[in-house]
């Protein structure tokens, strides 16, 4: 679809340690009170004075360092990813401990982008590790409410089960929680965009399914999707196993060749 993800540009080996600090902006792509030790995501556009840049190195180095600066982990490198409506980058680094960090990217600013890990006690929104609750989401013959089940016209393919029949389904579930009329972030749209354009190549092993934020185009009401996952944001998705554990949970942007990289992963 024409404002879904187009193809990441390739992460070659390509060192951009030389960028001088304040090429860019660092535009934070995620909320910032989810993150739990371990692997975190960590999504960012570039921005100059007037707009997102779309046309940023096809790769950029980053490393995470603590409040004083020092280096917390390897150096890393995330590849370009090109999707409507800013191309973005993703850093996968580990960090083992609650607290503040920065991450600075080459080209970035000087001190780094801040950002937190909390304890995992403080998260209420379903994580990795987490088996992910069923529940009777609306489809095409059981509305439950929810009118309409897809702000998407015409409606997408991901409501013809509930989330309930698709963990009894023995395949991994690919669910997803946005509204593409009323998405904040203006990534729900391309997000489910990169859904539609990926399922027919997983269906062997993935059901997906998609539910709504509001129960109507008031946009007053918040559907029990919202409510079941504790979600204040938009859109979020969640990879399940055969048994339903969260192999993965990807926040706020995300275009179709990343998501065929962790399904890729969640199958291997």
């Amino acid at each position: 679809a024409d404002d879904g993800a187009e193809e990441g540009a390739g992460a070659d080996d390509a060192d951009t340690a030389d960028l001088e600090p304040g090429t860019y902006t660092l535009a934070l792509r995620f909320p910032t009170t989810v993150l739990v030790p371990g692997e975190v995501r960590l999504p960012f556009s570039l921005f100059d004075e007037a707009a997102f840049v779309n046309d940023g190195p096809a790769a950029l180095g980053a490393q995470v360092v603590d409040l004083d600066g020092n280096p917390v982990g390897e150096r890393m490198t995330a590849r370009r990813y090109d999707v409507t409506p800013a191309a973005y980058y993703a850093w996968r680094p580990t960090v083992d401990a609650p607290g503040f960090y920065a991450l600075a990217v080459d080209g970035g600013p000087a001190e780094g982008a801040a950002f937190q890990v909390v304890d995992p006690g403080e998260v209420t929104i379903p994580k990795p590790g987490d088996v992910l609750e069923g529940l009777d989401t609306p489809t095409v013959d059981v509305p439950g409410g929810v009118d309409p089940i897809c702000t998407r016209d015409p409606v997408c393919p991901f409501h013809e089960v509930t989330l309930a029949e698709a963990l009894d389904d023995g395949r991994g579930v690919v669910y997803l929680i946005g509204t593409p009329a009323f998405c904040q972030t203006g990534t729900c749209a391309p997000a489910l965009e990169a859904m539609i354009e990926i399922a027919p190549d997983y269906a062997d092993d993935f059901v997906f399914v998609h539910a709504e934020v509001f129960t109507d185009l008031t946009a007053q009401q918040l559907t029990p999707a919202i409510e079941t996952a504790g979600l204040n944001y938009e859109p979020a998705l969640f990879i399940t196993d055969t048994d339903g554990v969260i192999v993965e949970r990807i926040d706020a942007i995300w275009g179709a060749e990343e998501l065929r990289e962790r399904l890729d992963a969640a199958r291997a």
